[in-house]
Order: C-alpha cells, then sequence, then structure tokens
C-alpha cells in the first residue's frame, strides 16, 4: 500500500490503464491510508468513501483517459456536489455543496475520483491551516509544525501518501506556501488560465490549481484545469500546445534573475537563502544565464493595497457563507481576525476600494516589466521555515491582526504574484539541516506557464524528489 502511495498520479494512471490495478482498488488503498493517517495529520474536511468507490467502480477497465481512477480531493471552499464546502468556519458546519465548480466537473470529466475535501483556515486568510471549527491540518515532515495554507490540508494529503495529487487554490500564495512547507510542487497559473465558475466572477488575486510531487501531474492537471468556460467575463488565450507536451521541450538558455532582498522586509531564514543559491547554482550548470537581479521589487507600501482587496474578498466569502447558511453570523460563528478583515473590509468605501485595485494594477504594470530583462526569477519560496503549530492563527481576541502580522513576516514572496498574475511555481530543492524540505520560487511572464514547467523539469531532473518522502528522507 505504500509504494502505490508514493506514486505520482501519472503513475497511478498507467498502472490503471495497463490494467496492473483497478480504480477500485486503487480508491480502496487510499481510503486505507486516509483512515490510517488522517487521524493525526487532520487533512480533511471531510471523506466519503462509499461515494468514492462507487465513482471507481463505475468506470471501465478500458478507459484510457490519463487519470481515470486515480484518487484526488477539492479544497473545502470549492462547491463537490455531496462533500463538505465549508470555508473553514463553523458558521458553514458540514454544510454540503449541491453542484460541482468547473474545476470540480472538470476532474470529473478526466476520471479522478473525488474521495473528500481537505481542511483550510478560515476563509483562506492565513499561510497556516488551523480552523478553529476543526482543528488543525499538520505537516507529515513534523507534526507539531503547519504544513502551511490556506491549501494546507491537500498538501498534508499528498505529502503523507494518502493522495498523489489534490485540488487547490491561491489568492496571496496558498498553493505555492504549503507545497513549499511541505515539499511539494505548487503552481499558479496565469490570472485567467482556469474558470472560477460558476458561482464565482473574475478575481484580481484567486486561482485555481493542484499539489503534486512532479512536473508532468502539475502540467498534465493544468491541461485538465485550464480553458475558457461558457459565460466567463475574461481569459486566458489557450497555450499552443498541452503543457504537458510543452514541459518536455528545452527552453534554451535562459536569463534568470536572483531576487533575496524582501519586497516587505522580513529577515531571510538561513536555509531558505541557501536554498536559492543551491537552485540558482544548479540552474546556471544546466546553461541559464543566472545573476542577481539589479531592480527590485515593490516595497512595503504595497502591503496595505493588498490587504484593501484581500479584505474584500473575505467579506465577499463570509457574505456567501452566510448565505448558504440561511442567517446572519453570531458573535461566535467567525474567527476574531475572519471578523476584523470582514469589518475592515465593510469600512472601507467603494471608491476606497477601487482606487486600491487601480494602484495595485499600476504596481503591477511596473513589476512586469522587469520581465524585459529576464525570462524567470527565482526568489525564496518562504522567508521563514514551517512554524509551530499555534503560532500563527486566527484565533486571538485580544490581537487579531497580530497573526496577519506574522503571516506576511512568514510567506512574504507569494502575494504580489498574486496583483500582476504572473504564473509562480515553488518547487523542492533538497532537505534543510532540519530535516524539513528546502524550497524555492520561480516566476514567468504573464501566461509563461510553459517556460516555467520547462525549467521545474529541468531542476527536477537535476535534484530528484519525487521519491523522498517524510520519514525516509535521506540526511
Amino acid at each position: 500500500m505504500d509504494d502505490l502511495a508514493f506514486l505520482s498520479a501519472a503513475e497511478h494512471g498507467a498502472l490503471l490503464r495497463e490494467r496492473q490495478v483497478s480504480a477500485a482498488e486503487v480508491t480502496e488503498a487510499a481510503l486505507r491510508r486516509i483512515e490510517a493517517e488522517d487521524p493525526g495529520l487532520g487533512a480533511f474536511a471531510d471523506v466519503d468513501g462509499d461515494a468514492a468507490m462507487a465513482q471507481a467502480e463505475a468506470l471501465k477497465a478500458d478507459d484510457r483517459r490519463l487519470f481515470a481512477g486515480v484518487p484526488i480531493a477539492v479544497k473545502a471552499n470549492t462547491p463537490a456536489a455531496g462533500l463538505t464546502m465549508d470555508y473553514g468556519s463553523a458558521l458553514l458546519g458540514d454544510h454540503k455543496a449541491d453542484h460541482d465548480a468547473h474545476v470540480v466537473r472538470r476532474l470529473r470529466d478526466e476520471g479522478f475520483v473525488i474521495v473528500g475535501t481537505t481542511k483550510m483556515p478560515e476563509f483562506g486568510i492565513l499561510p497556516t491551516t488551523e480552523p478553529r471549527h476543526r482543528g488543525p491540518a499538520r505537516n507529515p515532515w513534523d507534526r507539531e509544525r503547519t504544513p502551511g495554507g490556506s491549501s494546507g490540508g491537500a498538501a498534508s494529503a499528498v505529502a503523507s501518501g494518502m493522495l498523489p495529487i489534490a485540488h487547490g487554490n491561491d489568492g496571496g500564495g496558498s498553493i505555492r506556501i504549503p507545497a513549499a512547507c511541505c515539499g511539494l510542487v505548487g503552481l499558479k497559473p496565469s490570472r485567467g488560465r482556469v474558470s472560477r465558475g460558476p458561482d464565482a466572477g473574475d478575481s484580481l488575486l484567486i486561482c485555481d490549481g493542484v499539489l503534486s510531487r512532479t512536473v508532468l501531474d502539475t502540467a498534465a492537471a493544468l491541461d485538465v484545469l485550464g480553458g475558457y468556460e461558457a459565460g466567463d467575463a475574461t481569459w486566458a488565450p489557450p497555450p499552443d500546445l498541452p503543457f504537458s507536451t510543452a514541459m518536455h521541450r528545452e527552453p534554451g538558455a535562459l536569463r534568470i534573475h536572483v531576487v533575496t532582498d524582501n519586497p516587505l522586509g522580513s529577515p531571510l531564514d538561513a536555509e531558505n537563502e541557501a536554498a536559492v543559491a543551491a537552485a540558482a547554482e544548479t540552474l546556471s550548470e544546466l546553461g541559464h544565464e543566472v545573476e542577481a537581479a539589479s531592480q527590485q521589487l515593490p516595497g512595503p507600501d504595497t502591503l496595505p493595497l493588498f490587504v484593501t482587496a484581500f479584505a474584500a474578498n473575505i467579506a465577499l466569502g463570509a457574505a456567501h457563507a452566510q448565505l448558504l447558511a440561511g442567517r446572519a453570523a453570531g458573535e461566535d460563528d467567525f474567527e476574531p481576525l475572519s471578523r476584523a478583515l470582514v469589518d475592515r473590509a465593510m469600512a472601507t468605501s467603494s471608491v476606497e476600494y477601487l482606487g486600491a485595485v487601480a494602484m495595485l494594477q499600476a504596481i503591477a504594470r511596473r513589476v512586469v516589466a522587469l520581465w524585459a530583462d529576464c525570462d524567470v526569477m527565482l526568489l525564496p519560496a518562504l522567508a521563514q521555515r514551517p512554524p509551530a503549530i499555534g503560532m500563527i492563527d486566527g484565533c486571538d481576541a485580544e490581537d487579531p491582526m497580530g497573526a496577519f502580522d506574522r503571516a506576511v513576516g512568514f510567506a512574504p514572496y507569494a502575494g504580489l504574484f498574486n496583483v500582476t498574475g504572473q504564473p509562480a511555481i515553488t518547487l523542492p530543492v533538497g532537505l534543510g539541516a532540519d530535516g524539513l524540505p528546502n524550497t524555492v520560487q520561480l516566476v514567468g511572464r504573464p501566461l509563461g506557464e510553459d517556460t516555467l514547467l520547462q525549467v521545474a523539469r529541468q531542476m527536477e531532473t537535476a535534484r530528484p524528489w519525487a521519491q523522498v518522502r517524510p520519514g525516509r528522507a535521506p540526511r
């Protein structure tokens, strides 16, 4: 069961197509591992084994779809019919979605078997996953530490081998941060690449993707999830080639600029800085032109504008949760940090909000212009090592925004690229002296997922990682 559990999603699919295993056997193995591991890790908000087995048993043995029979989970802020969608909030309790989001429908159409939904912090606010409603998700590399957030349950499930791949979404690093904490591949696609429908409209910040063990799984999943859906107001144009094909092409010698100075002024942990240096050395050995960036990213003045836009997204999520619950939130239904951000949004006028968005768009233009002199930027994924459980949660009524400030210090490199809409990917590059994954972030031009995936594949080949697992990691 362990050997099957730590295979990639593509490897699962190959075994299924070759009829070496059946979809029912793969699904049953995943459910047994969830039963064994999740009580100690807390990755899942909901598991429906009966529905998952029914999906698996309905698949035909000669199904040739790439992921037919491969188990996956959906983040608990995304509707998957019949499964818990609670936004990590006590207000919704065990609310079950009555329909599928477009991304979920696409997963089902590709033959994925959806086993349940994964935990998240309340309304996806924090880069940790410790909802008061369900308790914390834990990092399989060190169970006293966070797996990151807000797609932390997804990261914990994949890193521990409960699943080969899991859905997530990213509004300020929420795919990339947990991927970095747990030693996974985490790609934030370009803005508009994946539809947010049918419930959500255009978003300045949020996009959907997956957390996986391999670059191929991430590329192939983007082929599944990406593309226009009827009624989308805006969308990214389709790629010239499927991403799973383009990733195998050589990118040529690229100009890669290295940035370690923190745009928000947070100190950078020595292990994380060393990871960037090691990645830069590998990229140079691969034939790329690697140099320190001469231009810097925007500084702390950007943060209040980001918080204004981010708080508006949280207020929309809270309003949707109240609509689904059929009542207004009581005093204890929201965590103090959620309440503080909703109050902030409600105190912001529409003119102030639109002004903040316009200023963020102006900043984004200046940031994207930096890619006139480079093809890819290499940055840290995190400023700090994954913090202990309880260090960053939203439940401090005396100082609710203190958790947000600590979150900024922990993971300040991610949110800017939600503002710019550029694709960004976090990759594992080894292990630190503390036994935790070392990771870096690569950022490409708008719509440049193909180049990012090509470089990521080169890195993955030079520094193989997929079979390194918690508890069995070489030192």
